[in-house]
C-alpha cells in the first residue's frame, strides 16, 4: 500500500507541480521518468529476492523511494535534472517491491489459499490508491510548504515509518518466523514442498522464455496494464477536463473506482480459492474464468463509459465499474506466476511486469498525443476503444494458451539424501492437514 500512495501521490502532482516551478518538460516525460527507473529492476528484483530473501529487497525497494520522494520539492526548485534523476531513483527503487512480493508468496503461500492471500496484499495497493488521491488533492489545496510539496512530504515519511515496522514484523520463511505455532509452520512448510526443495537451483532461462503459460501472463499482464496505467495517471485529465470536476472533486471521485476495485479484490480470492478447494474447478480453469472477467468486464464498461457524454452519475459509475471489475484479474493471472513455477515466481513476476511496464511509457504518451490539441469527447473514445481492445486481446490469449499446474521445469527431483529443513522438533506428532485436499 505504502509504494502506491507514493506512485499515485506523485502523479497527481506532478502537473502542478511543473506549471508552479516553471518548467517546460512535458508532464507526459515526468510520468514516464519514473518507468526509466521501474522497468530496469522487474527481472533483478524478482531474481536477487528469490536468492536473497525478499524481506530486505521489498522494504529497501520502499524505502528508496520514500526517501527520494521527499527531496523531490526540494530538487523540483532547484534544477530539472536533479528532478530528473530523482524520479529515475524513485523508479529503481519501486522497480523491486511487486517481484519481492512475489517470490515472498511462493514461499508463504499454501497452495490453496494463494487467491486469498496474494488478493489481499495487493488489495493495499487499490486501498492506498483510495486513500492517497483525495487526501492528495486537499493536502494539495490546503497543506502546508506551499500545498503540493506536502503531499510529497506526507507520503515520504508515512513510508519511513511503514519500512521500519516491515523490517521488525517480517520474516523471509515460516521457517524463520518466531511467533507463528507448530501447527501452522508445518502446515505452510509442508503444503509448499519447501522440506524437499533443497538448494534453490539455476533459473532456467530459456525454458522460462520459451514456455505458452508464461508468455499467456506476460501477454495478460502487458493487456490488463494498458487499460490500468490509462486510466490511473488520466482518470483525473478526463474528469478535470471533459467531466468538469475541480482538484478537490477530482481527487475524491478519482478514488471512487479504486475503491470499488479494493472491496471486489478480497472477494475475488476467497471466491476463487472456494472453487478450487471444494473441487469444483481445477486451478487452470478458475484462473481463465477470472483473466477472462477481469479483462472483458472492464473493456466493456470503458467503453460505454464513452457514451454517457457529461452525465456524471452514469459517468462516474461505468468508470467505477471498468477499474474494479479488474480485480478478478487478483484470482486469475496475477496469482498464476506461484501456479506454474512456485521456486520462480519472483522472477515470473518481474518479467511479466517489466513487459507491463511497457504501457506506463505509451499509454499517457497515447492520450497526449490523441488530446492535447483536440481534447474532446470523441477523441476520449478513441482513447477507450483502443483501451478495450487491448483488454479483450489479452483476455483471449490468456484463456487460449494458461495453465494452473506447476511446470516440468520448475519441478525438482527430490534426492533420497536431502534432509529436511529442521523447523519441527522430531518427537512433534501431527495428523497432515490437507491429506483430504483435492488434486488440483
Amino acid at each position: 500500500m505504502a509504494s502506491v500512495q507514493l506512485l499515485v501521490a506523485i502523479k497527481l502532482h506532478l502537473i502542478r507541480m511543473v506549471i508552479l516551478n516553471g518548467m517546460k518538460t512535458s508532464k507526459e516525460l515526468y510520468w514516464d521518468l519514473f518507468f526509466y527507473g521501474y522497468i530496469i529492476t522487474q527481472i533483478p528484483g524478482g531474481w536477487l529476492a528469490e536468492k536473497f530473501g525478499a524481506k530486505k529487497l521489498f522494504g529497501f525497494g520502499v524505502l528508496c523511494t520514500a526517501v527520494f520522494t521527499l527531496v523531490t520539492p526540494l530538487c523540483a526548485r532547484a534544477n530539472v535534472y536533479l528532478l530528473i534523476a530523482t524520479r529515475i531513483v524513485e523508479g529503481l527503487g519501486e522497480g523491486v517491491t511487486f517481484p519481492a512480493m512475489h517470490a515472498m508468496w511462493g514461499k508463504w503461500a499454501p497452495p490453496l489459499e494463494r487467491s486469498k492471500l496474494i488478493s489481499f496484499t495487493y488489495a493495499g495497493a487499490q486501498f492506498g490508491t483510495v486513500l492517497s488521491m483525495p487526501l492528495s488533492g486537499l493536502l494539495c489545496d490546503y497543506g502546508f510548504a506551499g500545498g503540493w510539496p506536502s503531499v510529497f512530504y506526507v507520503f515520504g515519511a508515512a513510508s519511513c515509518i511503514w519500512f521500519v515496522v516491515w523490517m521488525l514484523v517480517v520474516h523471509d520463511t515460516p521457517a524463520q518466523h518466531p511467533t507463528i505455532s507448530l501447527e501452522e509452520k508445518r502446515y505452510i512448510i509442508e503444503s509448499i514442498g519447501i522440506e524437499k526443495q533443497g538448494p534453490r537451483p539455476p533459473t532456467p532461462w530459456v525454458k522460462i522464455f520459451t514456455s505458452l503459460p508464461v508468455w499467456a501472463i506476460i501477454v495478460a499482464h502487458f493487456c490488463n496494464n494498458w487499460g490500468f496505467y490509462t486510466l490511473l495517471t488520466c482518470l483525473p485529465k478526463y474528469m478535470k477536463d471533459i467531466l468538469k470536476f475541480d482538484m478537490s472533486q477530482n481527487s475524491m471521485l478519482s478514488a471512487l473506482p479504486y475503491l470499488t476495485m479494493w472491496v471486489l479484490i478480497n472477494f475475488v480470492g476467497v471466491g476463487a480459492d472456494y472453487l478450487r478447494y471444494n473441487n469444483i474447478m481445477k486451478t487452470k480453469y478458475v484462473r481463465k474464468m477470472c483473466t477472462a472477467l477481469g479483462l472483458c468486464l472492464p473493456a466493456l464498461f470503458l467503453v460505454l463509459s464513452g457514451y454517457v457524454g457529461c452525465d456524471h452519475v452514469l459517468a462516474i459509475l461505468f468508470l467505477s465499474l471498468s477499474v474494479g471489475m479488474n480485480a478478478f484479474c487478483f484470482g486469475g493471472f496475477l496469482v498464476n506466476h506461484v501456479d506454474i513455477a512456485t521456486p520462480f515466481s519472483g522472477t515470473l513476476m518481474g518479467i511479466s511486469n517489466c513487459a507491463a511496464t511497457i504501457p506506463g511509457f505509451l499509454g499517457p504518451q497515447l492520450v497526449g498525443l490523441l488530446t492535447n490539441s483536440n481534447n474532446t469527447l470523441g477523441q476520449w473514445k478513441v482513447i477507450f476503444y483502443i483501451s478495450g481492445a487491448i483488454y479483450l486481446f489479452g483476455a483471449v490469449f490468456f484463456v487460449l494458451f494458461s495453465d494452473g499446474e506447476e511446470q516440468p521445469w520448475s519441478k525438482k527431483p527430490t534426492a533420497l539424501s536431502q534432509s529436511p529443513v529442521n523447523v519441527i522438533p522430531n518427537d512433534y506428532h501431527h495428523t497432515k492437514l490437507q491429506d483430504q485436499v483435492p488434486n488440483y
